[in-house]
């Protein structure tokens, strides 16, 4: 069951304020009223304690908190010890916030030092795949080039009776070949599958729906709902297994990845960010007030720390990293 906004919402707060709390008591300058400070905070609820757990745990495969000496760290790491052992014996508070907090975590701590769950499980079924930050370029016995976006696994299947792709995570760029044989070339997805006729075109699964763009000839999409839409060169749809929404302008975003840039026409910030942190570790959020800003330029998706720059000189936004893995874009 989906859970309700307000909930989701809280848990991300949670997680930033969690982020700030794990700064403020690895600093050398954190002082008892901060450590006093910090235990108010975490004895406020379950949901808290969550929090602090999960950036607890991260935070320790990066830059352990234990054993780095600032003055509170020792305080810290037992006040830590101790909402440790209150988590355990509420275990069923916790259990009621899954809802709320136990997605947003999936949402919002997929962490991207390791592959998530699926697409850990994918990659053990692909022929191809790559990680954070990874692209790939393939070129298939047939002529035809695929190129792999980052955190994407696939598998090719060409026989005498047909080419296809099997996209089992993340995101392709396919560019068909003419084939001496005529055989069709499809593109399978957990919603459907698609047929290319002649044509350049990007495939994306993502949140349980599946992402067309063509950039050239013309893609027949049929869902496992029997849903059929035909979508030509310029144009763009997405679907799941059982509907199919309306043709749209096709996105050039989906294209220029192939090449290492991410362009931004009037972009909002937010959009963009969440696009940028695909390609690096760690987790990006955005203050509500400056994710509206409108974009533009070329940002380049193979530098992710170097575009985080470039959109610090251009807009009034300050970029902060409460932790090496925990970065927040606010208002300057």
């Amino acid at each position: 069951m989906k859970p309700p906004a307000p909930a989701l919402r809280a848990s991300v707060a949670s997680l930033e304020q969690a982020a700030q709390w794990y700064a403020t008591l690895r600093d050398d300058r954190a002082t008892e009223s901060d450590q006093l400070a910090w235990r108010t905070w975490l004895a406020q609820s379950p949901e808290h304690e969550a929090a602090w757990a999960h950036i607890d745990t991260v935070s320790r495969k990066f830059d352990p908190l234990r054993g780095l000496g600032p003055p509170g760290t020792a305080a810290a790491v037992a006040g830590l010890d101790v909402a440790r052992a209150k988590a355990v014996g509420r275990r069923s508070a916790l259990n009621a916030l899954g809802g709320g907090l136990g997605l947003g975590v999936v949402a919002w701590l997929g962490w991207r030092h390791t592959p998530l769950p699926a697409l850990a499980m994918a990659r053990l079924r692909a022929d191809h795949h790559t990680g954070t930050g990874e692209r790939r370029d393939l070129a298939l016995a047939d002529g035809s080039r695929v190129w792999l976006n980052t955190r994407t696994a696939l598998q090719v299947r060409l026989n005498a009776r047909e080419r296809r792709l099997v996209l089992l995570a993340g995101e392709i760029l396919v560019d068909t070949a003419r084939d001496a044989l005529q055989r069709p070339f499809y593109v399978d997805t957990a919603h459907g599958r698609l047929q290319a006729l002649g044509t350049r075109f990007t495939v994306r699964d993502t949140e349980g729906r599946v992402r067309l763009n063509v950039f050239e000839g013309l893609v027949e999409i049929h869902t496992h709902g029997g849903k059929v839409l035909r979508v030509p060169a310029g144009q763009a749809a997405g679907f799941d297994a059982e509907t199919v929404s309306a043709l749209q302008d096709a996105d050039r975003l989906r294209e220029a990845w192939s090449r290492g840039s991410l362009p931004a026409d009037s972009l909002p910030l937010g959009s963009l960010l969440e696009e940028l942190g695909r390609y690096r570790h760690g987790h990006i959020s955005v203050a509500p007030e400056v994710a509206g800003l409108q974009v533009m330029g070329v940002y380049p998706a193979d530098d992710p720390e170097q575009a985080l720059y470039m959109l610090e000189q251009a807009l009034p936004i300050r970029v902060r990293r409460a932790l090496p893995w925990w970065t927040t874009v606010e208002a300057r």
